[in-house]
């Protein structure tokens, strides 16, 4: 139950347009580490208030920046088949070859209000006296302004876009869509439209399971390649930025099955300094060895060399726990999350709610520290990766996938002709 002090939060914020529900959703997921409890269920709560404009205003909206005659070469749904906080979604066809494609229209003066909305949020933080202000939280308010700063750069996310498509062209199993600049502008990112079922649909769950797992697979060989070779994720795994297209079907040009991968607004380059630790943690813990985890985690500055060695000792048998599905040892795996064949069960084993009991059984939350924001983004589309793995209802072992990203084992692809870290 909320307190009165974030009930008047929630009702304050209501009031408020723009970008306020986005930052809200941002400031819920960067703030579990950070606010009280209280507060990041009241900002929560902004997530159900998301609507969509009446066509008359997006239609302005396109004819303020596509002009007159380029908004003629189009023939424009009016009815949105997407809403966001930021922005919605139209389908169109080009009237001259009948292309297929989707209009991303940014909400009139939201990236103008970023700055003077999260200025607002963070006042009645203050005055609803529900956070201490100091030099960690000005700190931590100005990483949520920078992300949502990118996150109203819509040039920015169609250049990123167009990069991934690149850097998966050649790969069958995924589908981005392709960018068409002639209709970019600033506020309105046009691109072809790609069609495919939701993960959760009927259509994709009575796939024959072998199917189901070589999409999985597909997912988390994706988010090896973002993390292993790219140095760049998209940290957003909102299901609503994935379809699946059946092969087959009427649109399908492919033999295999396809994951369509759509919004790219909330890629994070990471910097070697980052990831090298991260990677450590991830090697060390495949490898058993719990000093390197320990070590990794010290590192990155959420873990203390003086915190006493049962803590870190259970915190990193926590982080171990993690890569349960992509383990050599699979002594521990619960029986439910095995299948007759040795084969490791995404749903059935429980992970996510396992791995947080362990850590809630622990005093780890004494001592943990604020994770850097990047880490809070990493865990965010690792979770997000399990999750769409386990609604797929998919069964398959990671140990060989991650083998290919950890030692260069056969199968693993050319990461010098690929990388993009290019951050010190």
């Amino acid at each position: 139950m909320l307190s009165s002090q974030a009930e008047f939060l929630v009702d304050e914020l209501g009031k408020l347009k723009g970008s306020v529900v986005k930052i809200g959703q941002v400031m819920a997921l960067y703030g579990e580490h950070f606010l009280p409890e209280e507060v990041t269920e009241a900002l929560h709560t902004l997530e159900d208030q998301t609507t969509w404009l009446e066509w008359p205003s997006i239609e302005r909206v396109l004819k303020a920046e596509l002009g007159a005659d380029r908004l003629a070469e189009l023939e424009v749904d009016p009815d949105p088949i997407g809403a966001a906080s930021l922005g919605q979604v139209h389908r169109a066809r080009r009237r001259s070859d009948g292309l297929e494609l989707v209009l991303k229209v940014q909400y009139p003066g939201v990236d103008e209000a970023v700055d003077s909305d999260l200025n607002a949020v963070a006042h009645l933080l203050k005055i609803a006296r529900l956070v201490s202000f100091g030099p960690e939280f000005n700190d931590w308010l100005e990483e949520v302004r920078d992300m949502m700063h990118r996150e109203v750069d819509y040039r920015l996310e169609a250049r990123t876009t167009e990069k991934f498509r690149q850097m998966l062209l050649d790969d069958p199993r995924f589908v981005v869509p392709r960018v068409l600049d002639e209709y970019c502008t600033a506020h309105v990112i046009a691109s072809t439209y790609e069609p495919g079922h939701s993960v959760s649909s009927v259509a994709v769950r009575e796939l024959a399971l072998d199917r189901r797992s070589e999409l999985g697979r597909a997912a988390l060989e994706l988010f090896f390649r973002e993390l292993f070779i790219w140095g760049e994720i998209q940290t957003d795994p909102n299901f609503g930025n994935y379809r699946v297209r059946i092969a087959g079907e009427e649109g399908a040009n492919s033999k295999t099955d396809q994951i369509v991968l759509l919004d790219f607004g909330a890629v994070q380059a990471y910097s070697a300094s980052f990831l090298d630790p991260v990677i450590q943690m991830i090697r060390a813990s495949y490898e058993g060895d719990l000093p390197g985890v320990i070590d990794g985690g010290i590192r990155l500055r959420f873990m203390s060399q003086d915190w006493p060695d049962d803590v870190l000792d259970t915190f990193g048998k926590v982080c171990m726990s993690v890569l349960e599905p992509l383990s050599r040892d699979r002594s521990n795996w619960p029986d439910e999350a095995v299948n007759d064949r040795g084969q490791y069960r995404w749903k059935q084993s429980d992970l996510p709610s396992r791995v947080a009991r362990q850590a809630a059984r622990s005093a780890i939350s004494r001592y943990f520290k604020v994770p850097p924001k990047e880490f809070v983004f990493l865990n965010r589309k690792l979770i997000g990766v399990y999750t769409f793995i386990a609604v797929l209802n998919a069964e398959f072992n990671g140990e060989d996938l991650l083998r290919e990203y950890l030692y260069g084992d056969p199968g693993t692809p050319d990461a010098s002709s690929t990388s993009q870290m290019t951050k010190p």
